[in-house]
């Protein structure tokens, strides 16, 4: 399954960061990711979790990711898998991270997430933004910093998949219009709060269930956001049980009425998702918009 050159690579980089002898013995495809090919590396040592791609096609995707997953795991808030090594051979990219094994929910699974989710979310920063940019699936992220959050989600949010999505014809410019009567009343709609360290794309493909049976979130688009970005993506496919919220509110209580902002909040994805997949997203992009005519 992989070449013999890539394979002797991969072995190389598990030996120097182990400091044994690494073999590869078996690699099993992994199914789930729309963007990458993953695998299962088993060794004469431990397994390794390792997706890849073309190097060009999307330029430091994997040094990204495993900055964003290395500030998760500087929180200690929540479980992130350990960053093996990461690196590019023959144009193809990868980064090779702990395997995780899969086992069923503990009794307290929903109530430990949401305690660890708000811990994650109590840490700030001085700006909205980060000192990088990033990836959120396989559209750039820009992350330039503001000192207010409406600025921060209008100029490095909204307006960015705008473009994109009228670059490609994707939307058309009566939608586009209505987004600038939404961001007219943002600054009375979000409630002022710190930046918090947000997951960023926290949807139910994108956490786990360790063999402990604890939470363990990965895929992260990272940077320091409203925290309410974070809740309100848990809830646009679902996934994720009301013991989440509970949880999270007494351990660090959300602002009134947050559920009413959850549509503002997820019209940032929900842009992503016109941009990747094409307008069968826009139908509810519009919903929400046209309530701001």
């Amino acid at each position: 399954m992989f070449a013999i050159n890539f394979h002797n690579k991969i072995e190389a980089i598990l030996s120097d960061k182990i400091e044994r002898t690494i073999l590869i013995s078996e690699v099993n495809a992994v199914s789930g990711g729309s963007i990458n090919n993953a695998y299962c590396l088993t060794t004469n040592h431990d397994k390794y979790f390792i997706k890849k791609n073309q190097a060009d096609r999307y330029p430091e995707m994997f040094e990204k990711e495993a900055k964003g997953l290395d500030l998760l795991r500087e929180s200690g808030a929540i479980r992130i898998p350990d960053v093996i090594g990461l690196g590019e051979f023959d144009n193809t990219s990868f980064l090779i991270m702990e395997f995780i094994e899969s086992a069923t929910q503990k009794p307290n699974f929903w109530k430990q997430f949401g305690q660890q989710l708000a811990q994650l979310h109590q840490n700030t920063n001085s700006t909205f933004g980060l000192d990088h940019s990033n990836y959120i699936g396989s559209l750039y992220q820009q992350n330039n910093p503001y000192n207010n959050w409406t600025d921060f989600y209008i100029n490095e949010r909204l307006q960015a998949q705008l473009k994109l999505a009228r670059d490609n014809n994707q939307i058309d410019i009566a939608t586009i219009s209505k987004f600038e009567n939404l961001y007219k009343r943002l600054d009375e709609i979000f409630p002022k709060e710190s930046p918090a360290l947000v997951h960023g794309d926290l949807w139910s493909g994108n956490f786990m269930v360790d063999e402990v049976g604890q939470p363990v979130i990965m895929d992260p688009a990272v940077y320091y956001g409203h925290r309410e970005m974070d809740l309100a993506m848990t809830k646009l496919f679902g996934g994720f049980d009301d013991e989440l919220y509970d949880s999270y509110n007494k351990c660090y209580p959300m602002e009134k009425g947050w559920e009413n902002r959850v549509d503002i909040c997820n019209l940032y994805p929900l842009m992503v998702h016109v941009n990747l997949f094409g307008g069968g997203y826009l139908g509810q992009v519009k919903s929400i918009v046209s309530k701001f005519d």
